[in-house]
């Protein structure tokens, strides 16, 4: 599908903040990688200022992720729990991955704009610690349990931030635990935050070899 100019500007200018910064890169940049003469002014015909540019990738970004998100996780419900709770952090580092440029310009450069963390933090951060908590608290395993779930979510969902913004600002994974001992280490930390499921003794973590 052939994007639209406004479209080639977001998604350009995301880059470029996430690369570079939103204060080293220039207007004139963004023109050029959107494919427009740079200098020309024609970035301007769609929007007011270069603010204007991250305001709406921010927001519309959100949007999108919040949406993903709300979705993710889905599994066998037969399935083994760590099986259930490895495809959930699969699934949360994919999305997170998915808009690295977001989660690198949020932490290089939105300290500047109280107004779009807020908008981060509603359309990212905050739906993926709820819908971890949200998750396990549907797993018939953990029906009615004692769980305070927006700080499990906070601590499962805060390590999939860090690890993926880790990698695209150092260039190796935490630790330099690759993907697969990650997710284990992951569940088994789930796992230990986690009750006992109703009825059956804790259950196995995954092997890390």
């Amino acid at each position: 599908m052939t994007r639209s100019t406004r479209e080639r500007i977001l998604e350009e200018a995301l880059r470029l903040f996430a690369e570079r910064g939103y204060a080293a890169t220039s207007v004139a940049e963004i023109e050029s990688a959107s494919g427009l003469s740079p200098g020309a002014g024609g970035l301007y015909r769609h929007f007011r200022s270069k603010y204007e540019v991250l305001a709406a990738a921010v927001n519309e970004r959100a949007v999108r992720v919040e949406a993903r998100i709300a979705e993710m996780g889905a599994a066998d419900p037969a399935a083994p729990v760590a099986e259930r709770l490895a495809a959930l952090c699969e699934a949360g580092l994919a999305g997170i991955g998915e808009e690295s440029e977001l989660v690198r310009v949020f932490f290089r450069d939105l300290g500047s704009f109280p107004e779009l963390v807020g908008v981060v933090r509603a359309g990212l951060l905050q739906p993926m610690f709820d819908a971890i908590g949200s998750w396990l608290c549907a797993q018939p395993e953990y029906a009615g349990a004692d769980l305070d779930r927006s700080a499990v979510g906070a601590v499962l969902g805060g390590s999939l931030v860090h690890c993926l913004l880790f990698e695209e600002t150092v260039g190796e994974p935490p630790g330099r635990a690759e993907r697969e001992r990650f997710v284990a280490s992951w569940v088994s930390l789930a796992l230990g935050l986690l009750p006992a499921p109703h009825g059956c003794p804790r259950e196995p973590e995954l092997s890390q070899t």
